[in-house]
């Protein structure tokens, strides 16, 4: 359900009020200065125990050679996600999310071929949530690929949801799912009551820890 109303400038502590009630910032479109919150009916989630690995995704992530970082360009990832004919990533969004990035609150995970950024996902961390933002890819499976760290480095951190927004295609095949909004708001309420972090310390997953992390949990053989 989206709020028609334009919203009065947003600062980043009104942005992170509105992540803890529920709802969300989006903008029609690029070139739009206007922005709106959402709150969706029915709210796409990843189950951080239910990510599903196909054997094609597996063996690219074992494969791929793809270097993996977090946090290195965080500006670089929110740009290819709106790097596309049509994107809810406005000016004053960007802005945004760059100011929780330097605040602590927004991170990317960020996959690199060489010197060339290739694929990643951001998103806003509170408590045990993670608000997954956007993702976009260069190279084919790029986007599962960041997801499938993603998800490794949130279950390592202690999170309890990874909240997508919405349900797409592309996600359902990884496992999303979508619930009803109270639903969504008590598994909120319950994460945001505990405390997760994204840089664990020791953290540093081989490939294969990360590639095997779903088998028995969904993996699929496509």
């Amino acid at each position: 359900m989206k709020d028609d109303r334009p919203l009065p400038t947003i600062t980043p502590e009104i942005l992170l009020r509105g992540y803890a009630m529920g709802i969300f910032p989006m903008a029609e479109s690029r070139d739009d200065p206007s922005i709106h919150w959402v709150d969706p009916r029915r709210r796409g989630i990843l189950p951080l125990d239910g990510f599903h690995i196909s054997r094609s995704l597996r063996r690219r992530i074992l494969r791929s050679g793809w270097q993996v970082r977090v946090n290195t360009d965080f500006a670089g990832v929110v740009q290819g996600c709106g790097d596309r004919a049509e994107t809810w990533i406005n000016a004053e969004i960007y802005a945004l999310y760059m100011a929780l990035h330097r605040a602590g609150f927004a991170h990317s995970l960020e996959l690199w071929e060489g010197e060339a950024l290739i694929g990643g996902v951001y998103g806003v961390t509170l408590g045990a949530a993670f608000f997954g933002e956007s993702m976009f890819s260069r190279r084919t499976d790029a986007s599962k690929v960041a997801l499938a760290y993603a998800v490794h480095r949130l279950r390592a951190g202690g999170f309890t949801l990874f909240d997508t927004q919405f349900l797409t295609p592309h996600l359902a095949t990884l496992g999303g799912l979508e619930i009803p909004r109270a639903d969504y708001h008590r598994r909120l309420k319950a994460a945001l009551a505990q405390t997760a972090a994204f840089d664990p310390a020791g953290y540093c997953p081989s490939s294969g820890e990360v590639a095997g992390s779903a088998l028995g949990s969904g993996a699929t053989s496509a």
